[in-house]
């Protein structure tokens, strides 16, 4: 079985637990999911990606959209029912604090084969390397793909 780490700031919606439970073709694969919202800390950089993208009237609405506790856990627990209905073993967690430190002992402890990063695009971010993605590939000895999730 095919061990996958897969982070995530939103709920996966359809397209997305296709994608990720098709990337290793018939093979089982078993993913821990952690759940990081995007929080206070992220709106500027938010707003400059909506501005980026031409999504202006997002820009401004962005300091309505931050996802709190509550949310996070519903979006959490709605992304491993659909990982399990498409036949995929699926556990995670909400992430609160030092998401990269809490991913590489997650791999750690699991010996995952894999980190999927599956986010929006953040074009600030990436530019200046400061995306998960990134970071993560300087933290955790395991091959690290970074996936833009659907916008449904």
């Amino acid at each position: 079985m095919f061990k996958t780490v897969l982070m995530i700031e939103k709920a996966l919606s359809d397209a997305d637990v296709e994608l990720v439970t098709t990337l290793h073709g018939e093979e089982k694969v078993s993913f821990v999911v952690l759940m990081q919202p995007r929080g206070k800390q992220d709106e500027l950089l938010r707003s400059l990606d909506d501005v980026a993208l031409g999504h202006l009237d997002k820009a401004v609405h962005e300091h309505e959209t931050a996802n709190g506790p509550a949310v996070a856990a519903e979006s959490l627990e709605h992304s491993l029912r659909h990982l399990r209905q498409a036949g995929a073993e699926a556990v995670g967690q909400v992430v609160e604090a030092d998401p990269l430190d809490n991913l590489r002992k997650v791999v750690e402890e699991t010996s995952a084969d894999e980190v999927l990063v599956l986010t929006a695009p953040h074009f600030v971010e990436e530019f200046f390397h400061r995306d998960w993605a990134s970071k993560a590939r300087h933290k955790v000895g395991v091959p690290v793909l970074k996936l833009f999730a659907s916008e449904a």
